[in-house]
């Protein structure tokens, strides 16, 4: 009988350099000169962003966010440890990255085998090296689950979800930082290079009309124009749909699997409303309220509207969790909701367990 674990974690990159560049992305932010001046000034901030901020850019506050992040993954690794799973499946978000201008897949099952990946890619081409001081193009090796990827897609298309999937990532493209960083930073002691079970990787469209529009999502205010907009991404109840259809297709079969959604949730640079310069704490919480309480019924109900309007494109990753959890009926365990205005993005650490399902 199968057996499943249930964890959700942020991929957030920045958490891969030092405190001193945390707070880059606000930092970038702050030049856009489609920003109102009153909106960057620090007199017109909330309490906590002016706290984090601080008289040094957020050098000290980076350092107690990463203790956060840091015990937050501690715990969720401890917990994979003790399943000692067969694979590890993670949804994770492409961002420009594996997927561009020649097509755009809502969902793809990555049948990869062995794969070596840069894990410092993303932020090096940003010119911030890495916080453990190795060398730019270090690389770890990515254990795949090729076969079991293969099956799995096979059996979501014969229960009507219509993914695609990828035998090899694009030639010259980055490996998806939402797979790279799961093993980077649950691994993080050794960035990445000892972490010994294979990942199994489903990447979800969660940039949706801001994919290629935004490559990704950074963009001045003055690039943004409703005339480039790409077609949207699956909506957050089709996502809640996927993760019951892997969850119903894993469960036929007789594997230790670790459910895992990757991301961080509302995104500063991609709350338009607030100026790119904080996350929408107010939607996170209402959705993490429902969250701890199993309503999933509030989940299903957002719309696609509400999750971009808030900046949560990359939360599309936890309702594939959700709907995972639901259909297996795994009960949550422990979760912490970590808040930021200055670090880009509110996190949240999960833990289902349950034993046989």
């Amino acid at each position: 009988m199968a057996e499943f674990l249930g964890l959700g974690l942020t991929h957030y990159p920045l958490l891969s350099v030092a405190d001193d560049r945390m707070a880059d992305l606000l930092r970038w932010t702050l030049t856009d000169p489609g920003i109102p001046e009153r909106e960057k000034d620090p007199a017109s901030w909330p309490e906590l962003m002016r706290r984090g901020w601080a008289g040094d850019g957020g050098t000290a506050a980076a350092a107690g966010h990463r203790k956060e992040l840091r015990a937050g993954l501690a715990r969720t690794r401890e917990a994979l440890d003790e399943f000692q799973p067969d694979v590890v499946l993670v949804w994770g978000d492409d961002q420009y990255e594996n997927f561009r201008e020649e097509v755009v897949p809502p969902f793809c099952v990555l049948a990869y085998g062995e794969t070596r990946v840069q894990p410092f890619e993303v932020m090096n081409e940003r010119g911030a090296p890495n916080v453990w001081g190795l060398p730019d193009d270090m690389a770890f090796t990515l254990h795949g689950d090729a076969d079991g990827a293969r099956r799995l897609a096979n059996d979501l298309l014969g229960d009507g979800f219509d993914v695609a999937y990828s035998y090899q990532k694009r030639e010259n493209g980055h490996f998806p930082h939402a797979i790279a960083n799961t093993q980077l930073f649950l691994d993080y002691d050794n960035a990445g290079r000892e972490f010994p079970y294979k990942i199994l990787p489903i990447t979800v469209n969660c940039y949706g009309q801001h994919a290629i529009a935004r490559r990704g999502g950074l963009a001045r205010f003055a690039d943004i124009t409703d005339e480039r907009l790409d077609p949207v991404g699956p909506s957050p109840a089709r996502c809640f749909a996927l993760g019951a259809s892997v969850a119903r297709a894993l469960r036929a079969g007789d594997r230790r699997v670790a459910l895992v959604a990757s991301s961080s949730w509302s995104h500063a640079f991609l709350n338009d409303k607030d100026w790119h310069l904080r996350p929408d704490t107010p939607a996170d919480r209402r959705l993490y309220d429902a969250f701890t309480r199993r309503d999933w019924d509030v989940w299903t109900a957002t719309t696609g509207k509400e999750v971009v309007d808030a900046g949560q494109h990359e939360m599309l990753n936890w309702f594939c969790l959700a709907g995972a959890m639901h259909e297996l009926d795994l009960p949550l365990s422990w979760s912490e909701f970590l808040t930021t205005d200055v670090f880009n993005s509110n996190k949240c650490f999960a833990i289902f367990n349950g034993g046989d399902a």
